[in-house]
């Protein structure tokens, strides 16, 4: 996946071609993938919790996550890929968060490149099943309840990593979210961008093919009808009081999300 552009469309079989083969395997690969994702979860936290999880093993954890996807009947279409390393230091990716899927598969195509760490809610590194690895990645946490001390967390907490040459993911809306609210993606991703002196990448994802589930959120059902799209934006640097980019960025993420169907 070193190309600007992956399509992992032409290696699946559609599973249209034969009825009723759909929803077979839609049932089994829903407890497959279930079942391999829980052994993923339980290794890498064995390995955070022994001091081993450094960023190879995460790339590689992702990576196995991203294949038992494609295993399960997901298609992805990767654009941009290119960006990633056009920055010649650290930077800031910024993109609208839709599901669990972007946070277990971007590693797998942005650590290879470069160190990089999320900012995550506080609830994440709270969770017994995924803290242990979260914090071995040195994340930014913010608690979504007072936007000044997230605002805190951030800018100090980014400035330092990037300081260190370690880029950030950011999803600025609130929570993940199946719509595209533009009034919910708030700007604290350009703020630290225009204070640390970082570019920006963009991201627009589509990864509704990953729905939330009803007991555990992070496991809920897949739908291989549903594409599932990844698109990283041309770099570029903060101007101004960063009002105009947050909003370049948001029309990014609506303008791909529309030629997508979403």
């Amino acid at each position: 996946m070193n190309s600007g552009y992956f399509d992992s469309t032409e290696y699946n079989t559609p599973l249209n071609a034969h009825p009723g083969l759909k929803e077979k395997m839609l049932n089994g690969s829903r407890l497959w993938f279930t079942l391999k994702y829980a052994n993923v979860v339980l290794r890498t936290r064995s390995e955070a919790l022994r001091k081993i999880y450094d960023t190879k093993h995460w790339a590689d954890s992702s990576y196995y996550i991203f294949r038992f996807i494609e295993e399960c009947g997901g298609r992805f279409r990767i654009e941009g890929m290119e960006n990633i390393n056009k920055p010649e230091g650290p930077a800031l990716y910024i993109g609208n968060h839709m599901s669990t899927l972007e946070t277990m598969v971007l590693p797998c195509i942005i650590a290879p490149h470069r160190e990089v760490t999320f900012v995550v809610k506080e609830s994440l590194v709270r969770h017994p099943l995924f803290k242990d690895v979260m914090l071995s990645r040195d994340p930014i946490v913010v608690g979504r309840t007072d936007p000044r001390k997230d605002l805190e967390a951030v800018m100090n907490g980014g400035a330092e990593r990037l300081a260190k040459g370690i880029s950030i993911i950011i999803f600025p809306q609130s929570t993940r979210s199946l719509e595209f609210r533009p009034e919910e993606f708030n700007s604290l991703g350009v703020k630290l961008a225009r204070r640390a002196g970082v570019p920006v990448v963009p991201v627009a994802l589509k990864t509704d093919f990953w729905g939330n589930g009803k007991v555990v959120k992070e496991l809920g059902p897949l739908d291989p009808s549903k594409t599932i799209h990844f698109r990283f934006g041309e770099p570029f640097n903060m101007s101004g009081n960063g009002r105009e980019d947050n909003q370049k960025i948001i029309n990014f993420i609506q303008e791909n999300l529309r030629n997508w169907g979403s």
